[in-house]
């Protein structure tokens, strides 16, 4: 592993296109939320080539690291570019030559044959996609075998695996965006040459997923995936219930072919929301990033690669093999997350029933508002017995269950007791965000407080769904989506015939 140095470059704040063309070859550095740029690397090489008779000229950007031995096995990633971009565009808006320097794999950017949008094949939103943005979209492509952009890459591959010593099953695909569709769309037709995939915000149009009676279109059976949805994704698509539908049945059409088990594990680090699944066949992960708009994170190649990428084989008889990645994929250690009105909760990697729902409360101030009120806070209030069970504590309680004991583990006492916002911790008084409330005979209290103050854990909220653990983390929409999906006992929900007429667009079938 080589030692990396982060080089500085010139920023461009003043700059509103996509990809200037002045960044070629320059130190320009371009940020904004979704895409962000290194200096253009030295190293990067442009070649141009007809490798596909009679079809043109193509064309497309190699990057291989100073530590390269042509007598080792080398690892090879095909790194796909986005729409309205180019082959070195993706590899200055991702962070893959970095990873390349550090580990010592090839990277290979090449460009979509008409220099802008990848080839499709026929879906619902095909009329949508030749109009994106004003640009010209290349018709889809009826048949896979005349896929123009496919067979590009499958000689290029070709090419280089006699320039290079390319490691035959360690073959992996990146792509954002239009960038992302191209490698969905190559993992189910070619995938059998690839270990892994990794896919960043276009999701897959569910058309080409499943047929009109719900199968899954598939040729090249299970593959190692790795999805990103960054929450504020929302391109072409119209809210995040929508998004969710759409990331949903993408997620399970790879759950359905590596026979994934349908409970991942779950860790949320900073803005990266992780779910962990193991596959019989092959593995997955689900990544949401909290506040991200459409693009690519500059550290998701470190993220695709060393938590994943750097694990998977493809031996020679199919099997897709974990050999062990850089950063294993484990659920947080301590990890909670209670619903409103959902009568499960996440402990510990686990869904477990709970004994009343949580509920919102809210904070209010009204003496002196002459009838008014403000609302200076909304709280999600758990069941204590709940909490008491979640964190390992002993619970007791009065008979009229208005007044309840805990003993947490380290041995302190708490006391709490209808409507009062003291919490009795040992022989003094704190004040909790809210009363305690009583409902169905349970008294309920802020999982704000309770985990905030007494354990000093990161509490965060999103789509009315609280996450705990002992480390710093941002839910996000889309992670909390699926953790509902597992807490009301539908991991897996069915309808695929229903599935494949959800567009992005909204309604079902598109006009």
């Amino acid at each position: 592993m080589s030692e990396l140095y982060l080089r500085p470059g010139t920023p461009d704040d003043g700059n509103r296109d996509y990809l200037p063309q002045r960044i070629k070859g320059s130190d320009i550095v371009v940020n904004e939320n979704g895409n962000n740029s290194q200096p253009y690397p030295e190293r990067l090489q442009e070649f141009h080539a007809e490798l596909v008779p009679g079809q043109g000229e193509d064309s497309w950007y190699e990057y291989v690291p100073e530590s390269y031995d042509p007598t080792t096995p080398t690892p090879l990633v095909f790194s796909m570019h986005g729409g309205v971009m180019s082959g070195w565009g993706q590899c200055i808006y991702t962070s893959w030559s970095y990873v390349a320097d550090r580990d010592g794999f090839i990277v290979v950017y090449p460009d979509a044959h008409n220099k802008l949008f990848w080839e499709q094949m026929p879906s619902l939103e095909s009329e949508f996609n030749k109009h994106i943005a004003g640009f010209d979209v290349p018709e889809p492509t009826q048949r896979i075998e005349d896929h123009r952009d496919c067979n590009f890459v499958l000689a290029l591959l070709e090419l280089l695996k006699k320039k290079y010593n390319i490691d035959e099953g360690r073959i992996f695909m990146q792509g954002m965006s239009a960038g992302n569709m191209m490698t969905t769309l190559f993992a189910r037709y070619y995938g059998n040459i690839l270990a892994g995939a990794a896919g960043s915000a276009g999701p897959g149009s569910l058309s080409l997923l499943y047929d009109e009676e719900g199968k899954i279109i598939n040729r090249a059976g299970p593959l190692g995936i790795w999805q990103t949805r960054p929450e504020n994704n929302g391109f072409g698509m119209r809210d995040f219930p929508r998004e969710a539908d759409i990331d949903r049945y993408n997620r399970i059409y790879w759950m359905k072919i590596n026979e994934i088990d349908p409970i991942p594990e779950i860790s949320v680090i900073g803005e990266d929301n992780f779910a962990f699944y193991k596959g019989k066949k092959a593995p997955m992960v689900f990544m949401d990033v909290k506040n991200r708009d459409h693009g690519q994170k500059l550290d998701e190649a470190f993220l695709h690669w060393d938590y994943f990428l750097s694990g998977l084989r493809r031996l020679p008889d199919g099997t897709i093999v974990d050999e062990g990645s850089v950063t294993p994929r484990k659920g947080d250690a301590v990890s909670f997350a209670f619903a409103e009105g959902v009568d499960q909760a996440w402990i510990n990697q686990k869904a477990v029933p709970l004994s009343q729902k949580p509920l919102k409360w809210q904070k209010l101030k009204y003496h002196g508002l002459d009838g008014g009120q403000k609302v200076r806070g909304e709280y999600l209030m758990v069941s204590i017995r709940d909490l008491a069970a979640a964190v390992g504590a002993s619970f007791s309680e009065t008979e009229d269950t208005l007044h309840a004991d805990v003993v947490l583990p380290d041995g302190r006492r708490l006391q709490f007791a209808r409507g009062s916002i003291g919490c009795l911790i040992d022989s003094s008084m704190r004040q909790m965000y809210v009363e305690a409330i009583h409902r169905n005979g349970e008294l309920m209290i802020s999982v704000e407080w309770f985990m905030r103050y007494l354990f000093s854990y990161c509490v965060t909220e999103c789509h009315d769904m609280a996450y705990v653990t002992d480390h710093h983390a941002e839910l996000s929409y889309f992670l909390a989506d699926l953790l509902y999906d597992i807490l009301t006992g539908n991991p897996v929900p069915g309808d695929f015939a229903r599935a494949r007429k959800i567009n992005w667009l909204g309604g079902e079938d598109f006009e």
